[in-house]
């Protein structure tokens, strides 16, 4: 069906028919946010508001922005990275589903930022953000739009860190809650999501064998903790790299060796930045590097890994493989960087497993109702994401898994919230 009025800019309409079938197979993974996006046509409870996302445009992101459609939203999309749009699903979001987008995959920084310039356009009242760039846009660039925003949300790590330095500086102009650290999201999407597609990522880039490799894991968050697990189950062994001390002590007690960067640069035959931080594996780090060794970033900015110090440090550069670069050193070393050292499970693979994308997606879903529903009650600042919606998912999520849990009696929630009973 054409849309001649919608402005758009996406790679080619004509994968559109691709990109619904590839829509419609998320959604079967999605049950949560199929059964949130009924009740949203029933209710309408989002009618006649303006909602500008900036997220990774997938399939799990287009189930996210039908739901929200439904719901009575007008929404427009951009990509919240240059190298994780899906075409086809862009394509097919424009098409089929009357949705605004402007993202196509290899976008320059400069389309990039056109892009979410043109997603603001749209003057939202809602803001849906993975990273903080369409958000820090706005209150840089597009002041004049703030007025009318009631609420946001922001989806990852990377983005949480700074939307909490602007609160802390005063300059959040409006109530942002952190989806991201709904227990439903980083439990689930940062540990399994991120666990199980950064390695696909890097499998699909290399093809290597991961029985007997040393993989060298930077950070052990909820990300770090994935990507670790999934490499030991696949026969690696994992080197932690910490700065949090509590962290450190965990990645030993599950098991890992546990070093700094400088010592395990000269051991590691894969790298992997999970941390948010710039420059986590530097110049020194990678002059210590073995030859063949593999670089890989799955935090959300392209920073963690010093490429500036690694283009300068080569005398030759060639691409191997699809989002495989070889840096050639003086020395004859070679050294690897994949997906140009950009999220290498969207760069290489197709991000998250839909089923844990469902989670994280519930929560962006009511975490707008909420907002919409409180308007003008919250002040600026970083919120949680309230605890009745993250359980709400939860449940949901248990049903659509054929699984019960036990509920409490009237005598065990008086118990637990009494203080005079004791030994």
């Amino acid at each position: 069906m054409a849309r001649p009025t919608l402005d758009y800019h996406v790679k080619d309409l004509a994968l559109a028919p691709e990109g619904v079938m590839r829509i419609e197979w998320a959604a079967r993974e999605m049950p949560v946010i199929g059964l949130i996006r009924q009740r949203f046509a029933r209710e309408r409870p989002l009618e006649g508001i303006r909602i500008s996302a900036c997220l990774h445009i997938t399939t799990e992101t287009a189930n996210l922005a039908l739901c929200l459609r439904d719901g009575g939203a007008q929404v427009a999309l951009c990509a919240s990275n240059p190298l994780s749009t899906q075409d086809d699903v862009a394509a097919a979001l424009v098409q089929e589903y009357g949705i605004p987008v402007f993202a196509v995959r290899g976008e320059d920084n400069a389309t990039y930022y056109r892009h979410i310039h043109q997603a603001l356009a749209h003057g939202p009242q809602i803001t849906l953000d993975d990273g903080a760039d369409l958000v820090t846009t706005l209150h840089k660039e597009r002041q004049e739009l703030i007025a009318g925003v009631l609420g946001g949300t922001e989806e990852t790590t990377t983005g949480v860190i700074r939307l909490r330095a602007m609160a802390r500086e005063g300059a959040l102009r409006y109530p942002i809650i952190a989806v991201n650290e709904a227990q439903t999201k980083h439990l689930f999407d940062n540990r399994y999501g991120t666990g199980q597609s950064t390695i696909d990522g890097i499998t699909r880039a290399t093809n290597i064998l991961w029985a007997g490799k040393t993989v060298v894991v930077a950070g052990y968050g909820w990300c770090g903790r994935g990507v670790a697990l999934r490499a030991r189950g696949l026969g690696a062994k994992v080197i932690v790299t910490e700065v949090d001390p509590v962290r450190a002590l965990e990645a030993a007690m599950d098991g890992y060796q546990v070093m700094p960067m400088a010592e395990a640069a000269a051991i590691g035959d894969i790298f992997i930045t999970l941390t948010g931080d710039v420059n986590v594996i530097d110049r020194p780090h990678l002059e210590a590097m073995k030859d063949g060794a593999i670089l890989a970033n799955s935090g959300h900015f392209n920073v963690e890994i010093n490429i500036p110090a690694l283009e300068e440090m080569s005398e030759a550069k060639r691409r191997i493989r699809p989002s495989v670069d070889e840096y050639r050193l003086p020395d004859g070393r070679r050294l690897y960087l994949l997906g140009e050292g950009r999220l290498i499970n969207l760069a290489a693979a197709e991000g998250h497993p839909a089923s844990v994308m469902d989670m994280s997606f519930a929560n962006q879903a009511l975490s707008v109702e909420y907002l919409v529903r409180r308007r003008e009650k919250l002040a600026p600042g970083v919120y949680d994401v309230p605890r009745e919606l993250d359980e709400q998912v939860a449940r949901l999520k248990l049903a659509s898994m054929g699984i019960r849990i036990d509920e409490l009696t009237e005598e065990q929630q008086r118990y637990l919230s009494s203080w005079e009973e004791g030994t």
